[in-house]
């Protein structure tokens, strides 16, 4: 297992230099972000608000608009109530309880500009802090629309992954190392190309360890479209760093595969990019993937997304052998 002996070529490293994996801590996580903690900034750091409110997920941030719209009512609805019951016109309440509420759906309707005209303000207090709150809430909603057409437009590859890498059967007498990968969108995209790079720990002479870092040559680099499913093939022969790799050595050295995917997205007409990782417990030595498509009465195709990681075990030996 000489892999120190192959050219290293720095820009391999996907930025992450020769520090080695601890604790089996992966260089990239599922969803294709660095895994890596970021600490020494200011608590009220805003450098990094545009992209968190762009990039969370969907639920997150509807429970974030939500929160804060319904916050900033109460917020309000307080103001009102700690000016008196006679800052409000037309209020029903003769509780302290309804007075609230009667200001806090005023307070909706007044940050919302709708102004249903059956509560008013009066006084200069009232008034005042009613323009205030319809001034915040034009620029709330104006903040919010915007938020929320940069999600809708942002150009971003959907791509569904197989779960495993394989080690399966390839061609007559070889072996190769396998996954698969699929459009989870109805979009057309062209001229995709993939890269993986294999990372090991290696320890030197001097009991240092390091992380070494090989781009592994593939069977078809390059794709035109995407049209059904992709089965990426890393052929294990004689040119690849893997060769003589067992799954223990795999598994001593805490080795990985990171998978860069780049397209180009036809309806936005942009390059979009994909990433993920396997990790060595991810491997599942000799196996096969079942087909993910067949067809329908008509004979169309149809390509089923749920079977993308099924596979099957099969015999390497007998692969070898035949």
């Amino acid at each position: 297992m000489a892999l120190h002996k192959r050219k290293i070529n720095p820009e391999d490293d996907l930025g992450f230099g020769p520090q080695p994996v601890i604790k089996s801590q992966p260089l990239i996580n599922k969803d294709g972000t660095p895994n890596v903690k970021r600490t020494g900034l200011s608590y009220f750091n805003t450098a990094n608000n545009y992209h968190t409110l762009i990039t969370m997920s969907w639920t997150r941030f509807w429970l974030m608009v939500v929160s804060g719209y319904v916050v900033l009512n109460i917020f309000f609805a307080i103001i009102y109530v700690s000016l008196g019951p006679e800052s409000l016109d037309g209020h029903s309440g003769n509780t302290a309880y309804n007075h609230f509420w009667d200001a806090f759906f005023f307070s909706a309707q007044t940050i919302s500009t709708v102004g249903y005209g059956h509560i008013s303000p009066r006084g200069m207090a009232a008034n005042s802090v009613a323009a205030l709150e319809s001034m915040m809430g034009l620029l709330a909603f104006a903040l919010a629309t915007g938020l929320l057409y940069g999600r809708f437009s942002r150009p971003s590859a959907q791509i569904i992954y197989s779960k495993n890498i394989l080690v399966a059967p390839y061609l007559e007498n070889g072996k190769g190392l396998m996954f698969r990968l699929a459009n989870l969108r109805r979009n057309i995209l062209i001229d995709l190309e993939i890269e993986i790079i294999f990372s090991f720990n290696e320890t030197l002479e001097n009991g240092k360890v390091m992380r070494r870092f090989y781009p592994l040559e593939v069977e078809r680099r390059k794709v035109s479209v995407l049209t059904l499913n992709w089965t990426v093939v890393h052929p294990l022969d004689e040119n690849s760093p893997l060769i003589d790799m067992t799954k223990e050595d795999l598994e001593k050295t805490e080795a990985g595969f990171a998978i860069l995917l780049r397209a180009f997205d036809d309806t936005f007409s942009q390059t979009v990019h994909s990433r993920t990782a396997y990790q060595y417990n991810e491997i599942v030595w000799g196996a096969k993937f079942k087909p993910a498509f067949d067809r329908d009465e008509d004979g169309r195709i149809v390509l089923k997304l749920d079977k993308i990681s099924d596979h099957e075990i099969v015999e390497l030996i007998r692969a070898e052998q035949n």
